[in-house]
């Protein structure tokens, strides 16, 4: 039976097609952040539409990119032979369960997809396995505030747009997971991501209930100060905030 990340995320061609994922300003920051080698063998988790993928397949020697939904992973096969990428493989596999040996990667990276995870720490683990000593480790997501109240309204409102969500976790949090797994932080950035609302909603199929009850959550505290909702040239427009985390696995000896 297909878990709720899989049907909610089944319309591959939406996330193919949204800029936030396709362009976002976070994507472009990780390419500035890793100095990826010609060499490297390079995995992407939970790669959605393949994103993230693309955009280091001209810089290394091979990408695996890998997803637990088929219909993302037939987008990024096809993106991948748009953009003529002929060193591009996907591979279904959940992220806290890597189908791959120990020291298999120089890179690894996820994006935009760890707060579906429902076992971040194993995920970590899982990364840092698969990881070479001396390979790099990139974690970008949405990240909650470090106050509890205030980031359990926000996991709330993103919850009701998408019943798949986990959790976003905090900055602080993620800094401990990564330790835990055995890297060690290198870079930590923290950045706006402005969010157009209608597109947002439209790519979950939110009722217009939920849809009303959203615009609510905006405009009320605590949500209201944090999110800081205004109208723009491309409406309703509110600003999340992303972390980029870079670490390393340190070589023994």
């Amino acid at each position: 039976m297909a878990s709720l990340v899989q049907q909610k995320f089944g319309a591959a061609a939406d996330y193919a097609a949204s800029a936030v994922h396709a362009t976002g300003p976070s994507l472009a920051r990780l390419l500035e952040l890793i100095d990826a080698k010609p060499t490297w063998r390079h995995l992407d988790i939970a790669t959605g539409a393949g994103h993230t993928a693309l955009a280091f397949a001209p810089k290394v020697a091979k990408v695996t990119a890998s997803d637990i939904t088929p219909e993302m992973l037939q987008e990024a096969r096809k993106l991948a032979k748009e953009h003529k990428l002929g060193n591009v493989v996907t591979v279904q596999a959940p992220a806290d369960d890597l189908p791959f040996p120990d020291t298999s990667y120089h890179l690894v990276t996820c994006r935009l997809a760890a707060h579906h995870f429902p076992k971040p720490k194993t995920f970590v683990r899982e990364a840092a396995r698969v990881l070479i000593p001396g390979g790099t480790f990139a974690l970008v997501d949405n990240v909650s505030p470090e106050d509890e109240g205030l980031a359990a309204a926000y996991n709330t409102f993103e919850k009701l747009r998408d019943p798949s969500h986990g959790r976003a976790l905090s900055v602080d949090e993620w800094i401990r997971i990564i330790r835990d797994a055995g890297l060690k932080t290198v870079s930590v950035e923290v950045m706006d991501q402005d969010i157009a609302f209608d597109p947002w909603v439209k790519r979950m199929g939110c009722s217009g209930r939920t849809l009303a009850r959203l615009k609510e959550m905006l405009q009320e505290e605590p949500l209201h100060g944090y999110l800081r909702p205004r109208e723009t040239e491309d409406g309703l427009t509110f600003t999340l905030r992303e972390a980029i985390i870079v670490a390393r696995k340190e070589r023994q000896g």
